[in-house]
């Protein structure tokens, strides 16, 4: 078995200060025991506006945060999923919202692009977001082969997408890594089921980073990042405030758990897309 993490944060406008915060949460996860630590949606950056973060972005393979997760990766022997950060896109007006894996050596190892874009009206709020204005779409699901097991990656919004995730397995997820920064209405509604039917439904474990408090830009986040195993049990959860949630993940109970309730060797139809 090998204990993986999930800080939870809540950013602020400043790089600096973001970084520095989430170093210390790496570390705080390191010395419970963790081998993998993810961090959470928006994580270096969480800006006044949803152009800040264009202001900040960085060509793919360079740039501060990139180096940050690198040397911190490579410091402590451990894996780091970096939530996301802002990369170059085609537009100049636009940035990808990129998660990105580096070994324990520091060597970055898997890109994903959020493909699903949070532009939305909140149900009886204010709230408004859209994404699609800052953030240009990815288009490809990410697997990747780690010590831990094989893991997928999605990003917040996607989490709405049972056959985005139902890919994931199909190309042979056993961990599907979550980062995320839900709006505390949303999250306050349907984060906790959202997260277990994922869970539940692919028979996984789940890792869910999540932003998770009161931010300088006036927004509020859920948090209640969590990780979940394939029987829909939450096994460390921290519900506000910056913080880490650690849990071991058993290949083996996944493993027992997929074959004495074959549901995925059941399905009748299949999405083809991703």
């Amino acid at each position: 078995m090998n204990k993986c993490a999930a800080i939870q944060m809540a950013s602020s406008p400043n790089v600096g200060a973001n970084l520095l915060e989430a170093a210390k949460l790496i570390a705080k996860a390191v010395n419970q025991g963790a081998k993998l630590v993810a961090l959470p949606e928006n994580f270096a950056i969480m800006g006044m506006n949803e152009f800040d973060k264009v202001k900040e972005k960085e060509i793919d393979g360079k740039g501060v945060i990139q180096d940050f997760l690198a040397n911190l990766a490579k410091k402590h022997g451990v894996w780091i999923v970096g939530g996301t950060i802002p990369l170059l896109a085609s537009d100049e007006n636009k940035i990808r919202a990129a998660c990105l894996v580096y070994n324990d050596q520091g060597e970055r190892v898997a890109r994903y692009d959020k493909v699903h874009l949070f532009d939305v009206n909140v149900p009886d709020t204010n709230e408004k977001y859209f994404e699609s204005n800052s953030i240009e779409a990815g288009t490809d699901s990410v697997i990747i082969d780690t010590p831990f097991g094989k893991i997928g990656l999605a990003i917040c919004y996607d989490l709405r997408f049972p056959e985005f995730f139902r890919q994931l397995v199909r190309k042979g997820a056993e961990i599907i890594i979550t980062p995320s920064a839900f709006t505390y209405e949303t999250g306050a509604a349907h984060w906790e089921v959202l997260l277990r039917a994922r869970a539940i439904e692919n028979l996984c474990y789940l890792i869910a980073p999540n932003q998770g408090g009161f931010h300088v830009n006036g927004r509020k986040t859920f948090g209640h990042s969590m990780i979940i195993d394939p029987w829909g049990v939450i096994l460390d959860c921290k519900k506000t405030g910056a913080g880490v949630v650690c849990a071991e993940i058993d290949n083996q109970r996944l493993e027992k758990v997929r074959a004495n309730f074959p549901v995925l060797k059941h399905r009748r139809l299949f999405c083809e897309q991703f």
